[in-house]
């Protein structure tokens, strides 16, 4: 193979990989975010799905766990996902 060739397949390889790791790293899923509880006024850490708003944009649609409430449901009024 022409070394042109190869020096372009590999350049091609190295972007499609570092992508690839932005969609995995940045992109929707689960997500840890440190958040202030408008309920009881204390910091807490939450687990929050963040899902494909516009192209290019994210939302947070939901939180699945909070440091506040230990191995409970979320059952509170979520507002925190007002300040996130």
């Amino acid at each position: 193979m022409d070394a042109q060739l190869l020096t372009a397949l590999a350049i091609s390889c190295g972007v499609l990989l570092v992508t690839a790791y932005a969609i995995w790293r940045w992109g929707p899923g689960l997500r840890s975010r440190a958040v202030r509880c408008p309920e009881w006024a204390l910091g807490a850490e939450v687990l929050v799905r963040q899902v494909e708003a516009e192209f290019g944009n994210l939302k947070f649609t939901d939180i699945q766990h909070c440091s506040l409430l230990k191995d409970r449901p979320v059952d509170c009024g979520k507002g925190c996902l007002a300040r996130l």
